[in-house]
């Protein structure tokens, strides 16, 4: 029942993905605001990846901007002005002509107003000539601009004017309830006229208005139809969506796009079809818009304002364009001019004219080129949410942290891909953000589920060798108990870091109880090399192994009692290679790295637990030259302070100059490979060696690179040849600055 109770409750790679997915798939039904707004901006860079794209011949925009405004005054202009424009355009043949601006008051005119005074004042005079008042009569009727653009608009006939929505109760406060009412009865002939309801309910969830700021009484009307112009950005400010109906009262209203439309299709059946849940649908004739349940359409943006034709209204006016520029075409008026219009924010522009927003849509529904999320889109988002998690979980539970971030990089990327594609060629809206979270929160968790356990072993191993020192040490000890107080001397010594390489892959491969004996076996050989050289066991983390000489007893020879022991390491390390392999064990190899400086060396810690040890900056660059290995595929890296002391005795071969991260001042390092008197079998392969590191240094990567293979055929497959190769040719592709000095930067510890 225990062992029932304990496997239930363990934790297991397997139970941390299938966690993480169901984490994911219930903040991705809860709609978290944050993975929301991280979806929009995802959503952003989808329509930017996509590029811009052309839309259809027929809608153009006739532009109030900078230049329409110095040549014909400062906006608004008197509406004499307006209705010459709207004569010019159905002279033109513009098909549908729809107004992104709102004549909510009465234009002011002086003139109109001296002539009704006059008349009044002819009136109180009792005077009755026939001819005078005739003659007043049509001069106020000139005067009156208001009438001038009310019959402008009539002769049209095909004129759609545009008005806006309070939508908040603190927006209409300062309306009347007349006032409410005389606005809904100016906008009543524009509403939907088939609203199909299934499933009648109080509220829906869309867009309600508490009333609307329409066209002055001649204007709408004389309009054909009016529609709603309200746009209504996302959280972050970016319009992204659009409402195709507004409720006002018991009524349904068109915005501008859907009226102009509406025209411009010769008076197709409009409909809107109302489900418990919201908006279902709705049709311009054959024409079916998706929108969600608050009957808001998805804009499918096509790139910047200009990506539509734009023309000055000045220039229309005074007929310096084509006609056939407008014939048959859809002319949205609006501003573009700075200061006028109300700016947007759209996926390709940050300052983007409302106008084109209204041109967009229109484009979008009559090309029915949508951006579309149907409700079967979840069903694709949940599965690879799933999908994605379980290859996460199954990869990362059996390759190392630097591998399974690499699998989980190309993971994202092939999604991200995917995502781009399927929006990019079948304009569908798939989730992003969840499936990378997922990916991203199963690697993070079982990555930290990995090092805890192996940590753990680790721990284990450590806590069997931690408090082995040699008889020297303990001696020391004795002579002089001071030495146990805390704190510590600076002095020149020399430091040994040895490490395991892949320790994590050859654990996986044993019990326990094998790991244990294979890594005791491992560890007694080493530190019966360090003890038989004099040297301080500092400790054992996990698998590497620390060594101190020079202290706590003074050795003058430090630097080579350090290196003999590391050349001691590697032969004892390949008798035992050969063991293993004779036995059917894993074969281990290892890295060490020797430096000499002054460091801090003493008892650290507290009061009631310390260890003897030492630190600074020549113990750290010891612990860097010793992961240096991998870079190089060497065994033994000293740095030039140790080879400076040991030049004499032993034989080296410069490897490179390196500067480590976090430091600015670079340093010479070398492959330990062997005594001085041993080093005719060595001196071809580095002498040739050395001339291609000059050559290398020198930027001469031909000369550089025949010296290197001269090298690898000395002394088959060198690692370092093999890397100086490699670096030649990518210098020599992307040669480095004037300069520059030959040191390799080190990005990693």
């Amino acid at each position: 029942m225990g062992n029932f109770i304990r496997k239930t409750f363990s934790v297991s790679p397997l139970k941390i993905t299938i966690l993480v997915i169901f984490l994911s798939l219930a903040l991705y039904i809860m709609k978290i605001p944050f993975f929301h707004f991280m979806e929009l901006k995802a959503l952003d860079l989808r329509f930017i990846a996509r590029g811009e794209r052309a839309p259809g011949v027929e809608t153009v925009i006739a532009a109030i901007d900078e230049k329409s405004v110095t040549e014909l005054g400062r906006w608004p202009w008197t509406r004499t002005k307006i209705a010459k424009l709207i004569d010019t355009l159905k002279e033109y043949g513009a098909r549908s002509i729809g107004f992104d601006v709102v004549f909510a008051e009465p234009d002011e005119n002086a003139s109109l107003r001296e002539l009704e005074e006059l008349s009044k004042k002819i009136d109180d005079m009792g005077l009755k000539d026939p001819e005078l008042l005739r003659y007043l009569d049509e001069q106020k009727e000139k005067a009156n601009t208001d009438l001038i653009l009310a019959r402008a608009i009539e002769r049209a006939g095909n004129v759609t004017m545009g008005y806006f929505f309070y939508t908040s109760e603190k927006e209409a406060e300062h309306l009347s309830l007349d006032d409410i009412k005389r606005s809904e009865e100016y906008i009543s002939e524009s509403k939907y006229g088939i609203v199909r309801i299934k499933g009648r309910q109080e509220e829906y969830p869309m867009i309600e208005a508490y009333a609307a700021a329409p066209n002055i009484r001649p204007l709408s009307d004389a309009a054909e139809i009016s529609g709603f112009f309200n746009a209504f950005p996302d959280i972050d400010g970016t319009n992204r969506w659009f409402p195709l109906a507004i409720k006002l009262g018991d009524n349904f209203y068109p915005p501008l796009s859907v009226a102009v439309l509406e025209q411009y299709l010769d008076w197709p059946m409009l409909s809107l079809k109302l489900e418990e849940y919201g908006v279902e649908g709705i049709k311009i004739g054959d024409i079916e818009i998706p929108t969600d349940e608050s009957g808001r359409i998805l804009i499918n943006f096509l790139g910047p304002i200009d990506t539509f034709p734009i023309y000055s209204i000045t220039d229309i006016i005074n007929n310096r364009l084509e006609p056939a520029l407008f014939k048959d075409k859809i002319v949205i008026i609006g501003a573009t001019a700075t200061g006028i219009y109300d700016l947007r924010v759209t996926p390709f522009s940050t300052v983007y004219p409302g106008i084109g927003i209204h041109a967009t849509v229109i484009d979008n529904i009559l090309h029915q080129n949508f951006i579309r999320r149907p409700g079967w889109t979840a069903l694709i988002d949940v599965f690879v949410i799933i999908l994605l998690g379980l290859l996460m979980g199954i990869i990362i539970s059996r390759v190392r942290a630097v591998s399974g971030l690499l699998i989980g990089l190309i993971l994202v990327t092939a999604w991200v891909l995917v995502n781009r594609f399927i929006f990019s060629s079948y304009n569908l809206w798939l989730n992003i953000v969840y499936p990378l979270f997922t990916i991203l929160t199963v690697y993070v968790g079982i990555t930290i589920y990995k090092y805890i356990t192996e940590e753990r072993e680790k721990k284990k191993i450590r806590g069997a060798f931690q408090y082995y020192l040699t008889a020297s040490v303990i001696n020391e000890m004795l002579k002089d108990p001071s030495k146990l107080k805390l704190g510590g001397d600076k002095k020149d010594l020399s430091v040994l870091f040895s490490d395991i390489r892949g320790f994590t892959t050859v654990s996986e491969k044993l019990t326990p109880e094998e790991l244990v004996h294979l890594l005791n076996e491992y560890l007694t050989a080493m530190t019966d090399v360090v003890f038989k050289n004099e040297g301080l066991l500092d400790k054992y983390m996990g698998d590497a192994i620390m060594a101190v000489f020079g202290a706590p007893l003074d050795q003058p020879d430090h630097p080579k009692r350090a290196c003999m022991t590391a050349m001691g390491m590697m032969n004892e390390l390949r008798k035992l290679q050969k063991k293993w392999t004779d036995e059917g064990r894993p074969v281990l190899d290892i890295g060490i790295g020797v430096n000499s400086g002054d460091m801090v060396v003493g008892n650290m810690g507290s009061e009631m637990r310390f260890d003897y040890t030492v630190m600074g900056d020549s113990v750290n660059l010891g612990s860097r030259l010793e992961g240096m290995n991998k870079e190089y595929g060497t065994n033994i890296v000293i740095s030039e302070f140790t080879y400076e002391s040991v030049k004499d005795t032993l034989f080296c071969r410069e490897l490179d100059s390196v500067r480590v991260k976090g430091k600015s001042l670079s340093v010479k390092i070398y492959e330990l490979l062997g005594e001085r008197k041993d080093s005719e079998k060595w001196s071809d392969f580095v002498r040739v060696f050395d001339e291609g590191l000059v050559k290398y240094k020198q930027c001469q990567w031909d000369d550089a690179i025949a010296c290197f293979q001269n090298a690898t055929e000395i002394r088959s497959g060198d690692p370092p040849s093999e890397l100086y190769i490699k670096r030649c040719r990518e210098l020599k592709d992307n040669p480095p600055e004037i300069g520059w000095d030959g040191v390799y930067t080190m990005t990693k510890k």
